[in-house]
C-alpha cells in the first residue's frame, strides 16, 4: 500500500495528518522502514563502554524495530556500533556486557575482531570465495556528542548537522561534565499512539492549559519555536532572574532569561537543558495504541534541581499523558478528519507533519 499524504509548507495554508495516519495498523508498521530505519537514534553514552575491549549489547527500541545491537570499545579507545547478529546463522554474538578480546559466536565459533571484521570460522576450509565482504558484522553509523552515543541505521540525513545546530545554543555547557542519575530515571507507558506524544511535545500552544504550574515559571508570551532541517528548538524564557541559565557573551540569546531549552530530533528524540542539566526523552513505540517514553537525566548543577521550568518533571509528564491519551480517544472517532495549525504557535508540529509526509512520500 502507498502513501501520499501532503502538508502544505505555508503553515497559514496547512491542515495536520489525516486521523487516519494514527489509526492505519498497517501504516504503523511501514513507518519502522520509512522513518525510523531512515533516522538516527539516542543508544546511551560512552560510559557503557567505558573501559578498553569493553562489550555491551543491546535491543534497539525493543517491541517495535527490536534490533539487536553491539557497542564495543577496542585497544586504540575507539567505540564501534555493530549488528549483534553473526553474519553465519543469525545467531547473537554477545549475550552480557563484559570484556573481551574477540566477538566469538557460541553456535559454531564464527569469530570477529572488536570492529567486527571478520577473522575465523571453523570447518570452512573448503568453502569458495570466503569470506567476502557481507561475513563482516554490519557496522553502523555512529555519532559522538559529548558523551552521548547515536546510531544511524539507514539514516538519510547527516546527523553531525544537528548537533552542529544544538551546539549554537548549548554549545558552552560542558556536556562531559554531565552525570547520570539513574535515581531520577523512569519510563512512561502511555495509552496513544507515539505521534501524537510528539505532537503535543512540539508545542507550547497547550502549556497555559494544561501546565499551570509550568505556566507560572515560563513567560508565555515570548515562548518561542526556532524550526530547523531535521530538528527543532522551543525556548522558554522567565522573569525569573534565579534559575536561568548563564549565558556567555557572543550567545544568540545573551541577556535573556532563558529557563529551558527543548530540543526534539526527527523522529522521536527530545532533549531539554535546563540550568541543573539535561532530561533527555525517548519516544518508543509499542503498538498503534501504545507508547513507552523514558526520561533520562544528566545532571549538571545538582542545586538547580528542582527549581524553575525543569522542576516537576513527573507533574509536567502526568499532564500530557492525561491530554494525550484524550486526544488518542478523539482522533478515533468518524467525524474527526484532520485539524489546522496556529501558525503562531504550532510551528513544531507543522515542522514534524511535513517531515513524517517526505520521508513516507520517498
Amino acid at each position: 500500500m502507498s502513501y501520499n499524504f501532503y502538508i502544505h509548507p505555508d503553515i497559514s495554508k496547512a491542515e495536520t495528518l489525516p486521523a487516519s495516519f494514527y489509526k492505519d495498523e498497517t501504516l504503523f508498521e511501514v513507518l519502522k522502514e520509512t522513518v525510523f530505519l531512515k533516522s538516527w537514534q539516542w543508544i546511551g553514552d560512552e560510559s557503557l563502554v567505558s573501559l578498553k575491549q569493553s562489550t555491551y549489547p543491546f535491543v534497539l527500541l525493543d517491541g517495535y524495530l527490536t534490533e539487536p545491537m553491539l557497542l564495543t570499545k577496542d585497544v586504540d579507545n575507539s567505540i564501534s556500533c555493530l549488528t549483534n547478529v553473526c553474519t553465519h546463522r543469525g545467531n547473537l554474538v554477545a549475550l552480557n556486557a563484559g570484556i573481551s578480546k574477540k566477538l566469538t559466536c557460541s553456535y559454531h565459533g564464527r569469530r570477529f575482531n572488536l570492529k567486527g571484521v571478520f577473522e575465523h570460522m571453523p570447518e570452512f576450509e573448503k568453502t569458495q570465495d570466503f569470506p567476502r565482504s557481507c561475513d563482516n558484522l554490519h557496522v553502523f553509523p555512529l555519532k559522538q556528542w559529548g558523551p552521548l552515543l547515536f546510531a544511524g541505521l539507514n539514516p538519510a540525513f547527516d546527523f553531525q548537522q544537528v548537533i552542529d545546530k544544538m551546539n549554537e545554543r548549548i554549545g558552552f555547557l560542558p556536556l562531559s561534565e554531565f552525570k547520570l542519575d539513574s535515581s531520577i530515571q523512569k519510563d512512561f507507558v502511555v495509552d496513544a499512539h507515539w505521534a501524537l506524544y510528539c505532537d503535543n511535545y512540539l508545542e507550547g500552544f497547550h502549556v497555559p492549559f494544561v501546565h499551570k504550574d509550568l505556566n507560572a515559571v515560563l513567560d508565555y508570551c515570548s515562548y518561542k519555536t526556532e524550526v530547523y532541517e531535521h530538528c527543532n528548538l522551543q525556548i522558554g524564557y522567565t522573569e525569573d532572574t534565579e534559575t536561568v541559565f548563564d549565558l556567555p557573551k557572543g550567545h544568540p540569546d545573551y541577556g535573556k532569561n532563558v529557563a529551558a531549552y527543548y530540543y526534539w530530533i526527527f523522529p522521536n528524540m527530545m532533549f531539554n537543558f535546563y540550568p541543573w542539566g539535561l532530561s533527555i526523552n525517548i519516544v518508543q513505540p509499542i503498538n498503534i495504541n501504545k507508547t513507552k517514553v523514558s526520561f533520562i537525566s544528566y545532571v549538571y548543577d545538582a542545586d538547580k534541581l528542582n527549581k524553575g521550568a525543569g522542576s516537576g518533571l513527573d507533574k509536567v509528564e502526568q499532564e500530557d499523558e492525561d491530554i494525550v491519551e484524550n486526544v488518542q480517544k478523539g482522533v478515533r472517532s468518524s467525524f474527526y478528519k484532520a485539524g489546522r495549525f496556529s501558525p503562531t504557535r504550532e510551528q513544531g508540529v507543522h515542522h514534524f507533519h511535513r517531515l513524517l509526509a517526505e520521508f513516507l512520500n520517498r
